[in-house]
């Protein structure tokens, strides 16, 4: 599909949100709930185009490669196909709130995501599996996540909560980080038109498989106006997480504004490298090629609502994240879903990351929602430590990928709302990396000083939720 008629579907889609809400019907009922038991899901379909990507592979969360900071160096030139989750992770699941004694109440949910086209359910680690041994340029998408064929890849949690006391949950869980860019990402965390959300990146405080934690304990309190959470993992050797790691946020919601901080330390977090960087060695045997970190991230976030008139209204977001990865003494563990690893190299010098995004969601009363967003990030120059001590260096002169860069990426999307359970969207995402961030992709230079690669998407869908 040319780009032309993704254009020409925003255009369409924006004159059908200047009309009065239609009149759609709806067969579903408002809630599939059996007593304090709730079934619930989406449906994320659509057609997408870029120009610069690679074959999408029905393992990889939204099967796209999106966001040249992320790909794997592949691109092998344009893409044009049918997709899924672009602007949400399809998925499936059950959440449970029902009464005890008192105000007491019992919790819990479990989720997971699938792809709709195919019926696999998410597994990012499995898609590294099945371009084991192909060269870059050969492979179908690819790319780290917590998602790796668990059969609850989200989360699946217990607990109990009370409206004074707060609420205790136990189990698979998002990190506070990730929860909190849920609430203050413009763009809601979509696939195809946020960093946020494609990439677990910021969600895992620099490691996408620190995203989730595994074995982790939650506890939150909601005190008007301030709320607050604090989090514990003592690791999986099966996780992804190796090691005890800890979260905590504190927030204040007042009118209009939420602001929230979050800090967050993962201790031993697995990084998936690209499949082609062990072409030589057969995988899953002796294991996937990962190096191992901690990871320490400081969060700030804010947005504030604009009530305009005839119910219409605009939310302004920003945020901030610095992240510091730093070295971990790596001795036994794998990967998220349990699969194995090796461990070539070490983290030696840190490296420093530093995020910051803005947006603005205009939703009309008539169902029509505007949404724009930009994000960027820096890289330091590091090193890192081949060997099991770690002690042969590599850094920015040998491997171009480890010198500074940035990353920059702009979105927009038209979404018009039917319903609580239709609706139909289109956007555009344009992303570049330069300079180290750039290093690896065909045409950039060599060193990894110079150099810029982009990626421009275009995505039109739609939503069913249940």
């Amino acid at each position: 599909m040319k780009p032309s008629y993704l254009v020409a579907a925003a255009v369409a889609l924006g004159l059908v949100g200047t009309s009065a809400q239609a009149d759609v019907k709806d067969p579903l009922p408002d809630s599939l709930s059996l007593g304090g038991v709730t079934l619930y899901g989406t449906i994320d379909i659509g057609y997408a185009y870029q120009n610069h990507g690679v074959p999408q592979n029905s393992l990889l969360p939204g099967g796209l490669e999106y966001q040249a900071f992320t790909t794997t160096r592949n691109f092998a030139g344009s893409v044009s196909t049918v997709a899924q989750s672009g602007l949400e992770q399809s998925r499936i699941g059950v959440r449970v709130l029902e009464p005890i004694v008192g105000d007491w109440k019992l919790i819990g949910a479990v989720d997971s995501g699938f792809n709709p086209l195919s019926g696999h359910f998410t597994d990012a680690c499995g898609s590294f599996v099945s371009n084991g041994g192909l060269k870059q340029g050969q492979q179908t998408s690819n790319a780290d996540s917590s998602r790796c064929g668990q059969v609850f890849n989200n989360f699946a949690f217990g607990g109990i909560s009370n409206p004074q006391f707060g609420a205790l949950t136990i189990g698979r869980q998002q990190s506070l980080q990730l929860e909190q860019l849920a609430v203050y990402d413009p763009q809601a965390l979509s696939y195809a038109f946020s960093f946020l959300g494609y990439s677990g990146f910021n969600g895992g405080a620099g490691s996408t498989q620190a995203a989730r934690w595994d074995n982790s304990v939650k506890y939150a309190l909601q005190a008007d106006p301030v709320h607050l959470a604090i989090m514990y993992s003592n690791g999986a050797q099966d996780g992804g997480l190796l090691d005890k790691s800890f979260a905590a946020d504190l927030g204040v919601a007042i009118a209009g504004l939420s602001v929230d901080g979050t800090y967050e330390h993962a201790k031993g977090a697995v990084n998936l490298r690209s499949a082609f960087n062990d072409v030589t060695n057969p995988v899953p045997t002796p294991g996937l090629s990962a190096f191992i970190s901690d990871n320490t991230s400081w969060n700030l976030m804010g947005k504030y609502v604009f009530p305009l008139a005839d119910k219409d209204k605009l939310t302004a977001y920003a945020g901030y994240t610095h992240i510091e990865k730093s070295h971990y003494t790596y001795t036994v563990g794998t990967a998220q879903g349990g699969y194995p690893i090796v461990v070539p190299i070490n983290v030696n010098a840190p490296a420093y990351y530093n995020m910051e995004w803005v947006g603005g969601r205009y939703a009309l009363s008539s169902g029509l929602n505007l949404v724009a967003a930009y994000y960027h990030i820096t890289q330091n120059s590091w090193t890192v430590g081949k060997g099991t001590t770690g002690t042969e260096n590599i850094g920015c002169a040998t491997a171009g990928l480890l010198c500074a860069g940035d990353f920059n990426e702009v979105s927009f999307v038209v979404d018009y709302i039917f319903n609580k359970h239709y609706d139909l969207y289109v956007g555009v995402n344009w992303s570049e990396v330069t300079d180290g961030l750039a290093n690896g992709f065909a045409g950039t230079t060599k060193d990894g000083t110079t150099g810029s690669e982009s990626q421009t998407t275009l995505m039109f869908g739609g939503r069913i939720k249940f």
